[in-house]
């Protein structure tokens, strides 16, 4: 069967900008035949994600995920329909998912490692299970819940970076439903600030592109900061770190300023930075979410319920079709979009 693939054409190198052309659109051939245990599904829906600059290095930095190969198929988060099974569980029909789904219009895979999806969870929006409903909604729920300590009623404050993107714009909702009394999201535009407020609930955001932002802060959080959700790093994450509160607590869910640098995760503070972080006893720990999956089931209820009754509001960015993947990657590790970046291969 003849199909299409995206490969990795080139690497960017440590410190280079990813770029559309570090991927390559291709035709391919896959069997014709399934076998037993496997099943052949016709890709809807991948998902783009800042990690995935890591894996376009030859070494990931990260003992968990393992580097593409030049000229070998990509891989990450995906959801298919099942078009022919040879496993017990699967049918034909079944929408599926996985976290290394090949980028490509067509595959055969193990049947084993394919979960099954219920579209009703998700008022039928599949692409949520890439999202809010999947491993980025994981992301800021378990992140808030075991590095947070939010506890309702203790009045704390949150501020989010990269509050706009996808895991960013789901943290600030997901701290407020927790029982952060105060949110406020720092972004890149005044579309985003606007969104973040109007739309998703957050009591205030920052254009870190204009203005004070430390002046802005301290205007913003009269009473400090509590709770920093970090997708960012870097200088907008030491100014934040300044203000904040004794025994208060740093989630770290991404360095996306540091990503195109050679240097270590989580990246070290500079010295006066750390100094304030020993001093007031603040928390920096790094997590990943694959220490929690005994968690995951019931936080993937949780997410469902939220979005199914409204308190939470998701924005995808879709982008239509294979061929566009790799700008729809520049595109996200620029900063172009708003939520989730997903791209929708087939209809």
């Amino acid at each position: 069967m003849i199909i299409q693939r995206v490969v990795l054409n080139s690497r960017p190198g440590k410190n280079g900008v990813p770029v559309a052309e570090n991927f390559r659109l291709e035709q391919s051939t896959i069997a014709d035949t399934v076998q037993a245990g496997q099943v052949r599904v016709k890709t809807l829906y991948l998902s783009v994600d800042p990690y995935m600059r890591c894996r376009m290095n030859e070494d990931t930095g990260s003992d968990y995920l393992q580097p593409w190969q030049l000229s070998e198929v990509a891989d990450g988060g995906g959801i298919g329909v099942v078009e022919e099974s040879k496993h017990d569980n699967l049918a034909k029909g079944d929408f599926v998912t996985s976290f290394t789904w090949p980028w490509q219009t067509v595959a055969i895979l193990n049947g084993d490692l394919l979960q099954k999806l219920v579209p009703q969870l998700v008022n039928g929006r599949l692409s949520y299970f890439l999202g809010a409903a999947g491993i980025t909604g994981l992301t800021a729920l378990l992140g808030i819940r075991e590095k947070g300590h939010v506890a309702a009623g203790a009045n704390q404050t949150m501020v989010v970076s990269g509050a706009a993107g996808a895991c960013g714009s789901l943290a600030g909702q997901i701290g407020r439903l927790e029982g952060c009394s105060r949110v406020v999201g720092i972004a890149g535009t005044d579309e985003k600030c606007s969104i973040l407020v109007q739309e998703m609930g957050f009591d205030a955001a920052i254009n870190y592109k204009k203005g004070d932002v430390a002046r802005q802060l301290r205007e913003l959080c009269p009473g400090g900061v509590d709770v920093y959700f970090d997708n960012v790093g870097g200088d907008i994450s030491d100014t934040v770190i300044s203000q904040m509160n004794q025994n208060s607590h740093i989630i770290l869910c991404g360095q996306i300023s540091q990503y195109n640098k050679d240097v270590p995760y989580p990246p070290p503070l500079p010295p006066d930075i750390e100094k304030i972080r020993k001093e007031r006893n603040i928390t920096r720990e790094r997590f990943l979410v694959l220490n929690y999956m005994d968690k995951q089931e019931a936080c993937v209820l949780q997410l469902c319920q939220w979005i199914q009754e409204g308190k939470l509001k998701v924005r995808e960015t879709v982008v239509e079709g294979l061929a566009n993947i790799g700008a729809a990657f520049q595109s996200m590790m620029n900063g172009g979009n708003i939520g989730k970046q997903i791209v929708s291969v087939s209809k």
